[in-house]
């Protein structure tokens, strides 16, 4: 095999189409945009939403709720998940988030006590329950808050 021999792949390259260019190819005359209307038009296209003056859907319904900016979306973990890391490891965010425990995207750790602690492991966290904490330490670990 040649270098002159190598081609695209069967529908990778797609021909350009070319409209207003005379009857014979399907696309003259109109365009492909049909008679008169605002779409027709250049510059007719209307915005996504738009009903032809009507009130439309997004604003006929009523508005429910509240939307908190401010919102702070924390990690949370509990101490069960802890388990499957080695007996004296140090483990914290950075960690977690390698391991895909947790969204990088997330505020900070939240480590709640639900579960067993079966092994000794120093925790770095922003926040520990106090059942969390007390079943760390009483399993030979730390709880460390940042």
């Amino acid at each position: 095999m040649q270098l002159n021999d190598y081609k695209p792949a069967a529908g990778a390259k797609k021909i350009r189409k070319r409209v207003g260019r005379g009857p014979g190819s399907g696309n003259g005359k109109t365009s492909g945009r049909g008679h008169k209307g605002q779409k027709s038009r250049s510059g007719g296209n209307l915005r996504p939403g738009f009903e032809g003056g009507q009130m439309p859907l997004q604003r006929r319904l009523p508005k429910r709720g509240f939307k908190n900016i401010f919102k702070k979306d924390w990690a949370i973990l509990n101490i069960t998940t802890l388990n499957r890391f080695e007996s004296g490891a140090e483990i914290d965010k950075e960690l977690m988030i390698k391991m895909s425990l947790i969204r990088k995207k997330s505020y900070g750790l939240r480590i709640l006590g639900n579960g067993e602690m079966e092994k000794p492991l120093t925790v770095k966290a922003n926040y520990f329950t106090p059942e969390a904490k007390k079943k760390i330490e009483a399993a030979g670990g730390k709880a460390l808050v940042i």
